[in-house]
């Protein structure tokens, strides 16, 4: 049995990740789990959230949008619609566009069904990046 896992962590932008890892916790569709080293092999979907990942014992981060978690031959590979490493989220950034997407939703409550659920998916998005940026800020 391996004492690593691979990650490959790849958005439509750009590869994020290629490393060796002790351990990769994932927001599956049906809840949280976890993958070590020999676990064995499987597909599932992911859901917006915070994927953690462990090397040499030290904690990263990363922002996740939903896409796909493959586990084979102690290789993880994860395809996400979007993807940021904790430690290049702006903090600041990311509470500006929570509070612009907190008053889009305020703005098109009654409105426009559709705006309404991107402004609702664009403020679950900045809350994860707020919540994990603060994470690096300690």
């Amino acid at each position: 049995m391996a004492e690593k896992l691979r990650l490959e962590l790849v958005s439509p932008e750009k590869q994020l990740l290629s490393i060796d890892v002790d351990e990769v916790v994932a927001p599956g569709v049906e809840g949280e789990f976890g993958v070590l080293p020999g676990h064995t092999a499987f597909l599932t979907a992911l859901r917006i959230g915070e994927l953690v990942y462990k090397v040499n014992g030290k904690e990263e981060y990363v922002a996740i949008e939903k896409g796909f978690f493959e586990v084979s031959n102690d290789k993880v590979t994860v395809l996400a619609e979007g993807a940021e490493l904790g430690r290049e989220i702006d903090l600041e950034e990311a509470i500006r566009r929570k509070l612009e997407a907190e008053k889009a939703l305020e703005q098109l409550r009654h409105e426009d069904e559709i705006k309404f659920r991107k402004a609702e998916a664009q403020l679950r998005r900045e809350l994860l990046r707020i919540s994990i940026a603060e994470k690096y800020k300690k």
